[in-house]
């Protein structure tokens, strides 16, 4: 007999008490549910239920081979759940985090192509500039910039962004262009406010050294777009990654502030729960997110 059967036959025994009502919840007569747990008795030759005319209970040694036998019916029904799944078309509800910037910038230009590739997918994207728990507010992912902070999230990388210090000619012209890290504190430093550090930036000296830049006071935003518009206005120096400023940059409209600092690098991020397998609708919006940055990042945005 199939050994499956045998381990199914044997664990709704003991779930459901008895086997009439073991034979009701496999769909099949119980001297079949019998016969099923007298072969895996005599293959395993060991007795697994204590059998009286009023229960059924395991035996220490059923106890024992209950937990298992659980453990591989369990693994055998995500087997076969993995297989369906990725046979299926991906659809249904797509519920997607992304910060503000990002998303405005560069991920709701590209979602026109994903809805009419699957039309079966229909996706509800959340713009906020905090950090969400994807499983308890029901999100089927993130897209997500810099160091992840959760390990227990599976991740794909995107792409890659850079970050720079930058200001317009104007400002630049008006109030002189610093040297080095040291000369910001004569500065108009524009704050984003949604940083998880505080009003500070985190900088790398050119001789490696890792240094903190104070920047609270002048203008404070939550935005990352009012930033770079404050910055082309000429009210000051604001710390931004190149999705934002590089179409800026490359208009002249804002200039690279210290050109001699080492380039700050961050990894974009797909991120989704763990599992044993990914959901197609998922799957199917990562591998298109892959595609429509291939030819972006660092600074080419």
């Amino acid at each position: 007999m199939d050994r499956l059967t045998e381990m199914e036959a044997f664990a709704t025994v003991v779930d459901q008490g008895g086997f009439t009502d073991a034979a009701r919840k496999m769909g099949i007569s119980k001297s079949a549910v019998s016969k099923h747990v007298s072969s895996l008795e005599a293959r395993l030759g060991a007795r697994l239920l204590n059998r009286t005319t009023r229960r059924v209970s395991p035996t220490e040694i059923g106890l024992a081979y209950y937990d298992r036998a659980l453990r591989v019916l369990n693994d055998a029904g995500e087997a076969d759940a993995l297989v369906s799944s990725m046979q299926s078309a991906p659809s249904g509800l797509l519920r997607i985090s992304v910060a503000t910037d990002f998303g405005v910038n560069h991920l709701s230009p590209v979602l026109g192509g994903f809805l009419e590739e699957f039309p079966d997918i229909s996706v509800n994207m959340v713009l906020n500039n905090r950090y969400v728990e994807l499983i308890s507010e029901g999100f089927d992912m993130a897209v997500r910039i810099g160091e992840l902070e959760d390990s227990s999230l599976r991740a794909r990388k995107l792409t890659e962004t850079t970050k720079r210090m930058i200001a317009s000619p104007a400002y630049l012209q008006k109030y002189g262009r610093p040297a080095k890290i040291d000369d910001l504190n004569e500065h108009r430093l524009l704050h984003y406010t949604s940083q998880a550090n505080g009003s500070v930036w985190k900088l790398t000296a050119p001789s490696g050294e890792k240094r903190q830049v104070r920047t609270a006071g002048g203008l404070s935003v939550n935005d990352g777009q009012s930033l770079l518009n404050a910055a082309i206005s000429g009210l000051g120096i604001a710390y931004l990654p190149s999705f934002l400023y590089a179409k800026a940059m490359q208009d002249g409209l804002v200039e690279d502030v210290i050109p001699d600092l080492p380039v700050e690098t961050q990894g974009i991020y797909a991120v989704y729960p763990p599992g044993r397998f990914t959901q197609p609708k998922v799957r199917a919006f990562i591998d298109f997110l892959v595609h429509a940055f291939a030819d972006k990042g660092p600074n080419d945005w």
